[in-house]
């Protein structure tokens, strides 16, 4: 699925099929890198470093990245009212919002459990594309991700079963997946006529490390990273990098996939995290864990074969 953004909402068309695979290798990198950021947020935990410091110097220095390279590129966004609006918005629910819940909820529900969190987006953009008329309701598309959403809730339903886990911070959790679908589909509709992807991806950062900065002293929360170690300052580092990768895939994913292609990136960073999480981490192995995996595999698969269609 390709997005029209020569209009002022999305238009949604089928991709050609000589296309096809490389918004699937484009999903399963920005897929595997977002896996890794909830990773690299766990470690921070484990280095003292807090959430919004973390968060907020790393969309920073990963939104400043991107800007150089745009610049280079001669793709420097045109600000107007419209990419201004985007750009803040956007931020809000597509970086800001959602990853300050996560992170700080990994502390008390686990990377784990996070990243299969991030698996729920899918049905939820799929509903909300189905009703904006971006794409027409097709069986093939609709089991494609009831079977990623049934993967990922073979693992995560358990969870809440779980004797240590505390019910506040799961239902919290849970508003995250809603923040990510919301950027998905605004993201689409909104997109500025002619903006390339690599002019986007530096602007919402950017934006969103603004909000971050100034959420801060609302909350009354520190955004220092503590110096006194190593390592704090080189999770910082760490997740600035992968942050810059993946947002500039993140744009390019939502410009050929479309938002429901897109927001199949959950399914594929669960599959990543949930196993560094047990085996590097020494989370407990989730419940379900093969099958939750299985049954994602097979939604990407039912889904990259099945090309979306623009309601006529």
């Amino acid at each position: 699925m390709a997005v029209d953004v020569g209009a002022g909402k999305g238009a949604v068309a089928a991709a050609p099929k000589p296309d096809r695979w490389v918004p699937l290798l484009i999903l399963l990198v920005t897929g595997a890198l977002l896996g890794l950021s909830t990773t690299l947020a766990k470690l921070a935990v484990g280095a003292g470093l807090a959430a919004l410091p973390f968060l907020l110097w790393s969309v920073l220095g990963s939104g400043l990245i991107l800007l150089a390279v745009a610049a280079a590129r001669g793709a420097l966004p045109r600000l107007d009212r419209w990419t201004l609006e985007y750009f803040v918005l956007a931020a809000l629910v597509s970086v800001a919002a959602p990853n300050l819940v996560f992170f700080s909820a990994i502390p008390h529900v686990g990377a784990g459990f996070v990243a299969l969190t991030i698996a729920i987006p899918p049905l939820l953009t799929y509903v909300g594309a189905v009703l904006l008329r971006l794409e027409r309701l097709k069986a093939g598309r609709a089991a494609g991700v009831v079977l990623a959403l049934a993967g990922a809730a073979a693992i995560a339903i358990p969870k809440f079963n779980a004797p240590d886990t505390s019910a506040h911070w799961v239902a919290l959790t849970l508003l995250g997946p809603v923040f990510l679908a919301m950027g998905n589909l605004y993201r689409t509709l909104r997109w500025p006529p002619g903006a390339r992807p690599d002019a986007l991806a530096p602007g919402m950062l950017l934006a969103a490390a603004a909000l971050l900065l100034g959420f801060a002293p609302l909350a009354g929360l520190p955004v220092a990273v503590p110096l006194g170690r190593p390592a704090p300052l080189l999770l910082v580092l760490a997740q600035t990098g992968v942050f810059a990768l993946q947002y500039l895939l993140f744009f390019v994913l939502q410009k050929r996939g479309g938002p429901v292609y897109l927001s199949l990136l959950g399914s594929v960073g669960a599959v990543v995290a949930v196993p560094v999480a047990v085996l590097l981490l020494g989370e407990a192995p989730p419940t379900g864990l093969a099958l939750g995996a299985t049954l994602i595999a097979l939604g990407i698969a039912v889904l990259t074969l099945t090309p979306s269609e623009k309601p006529r």
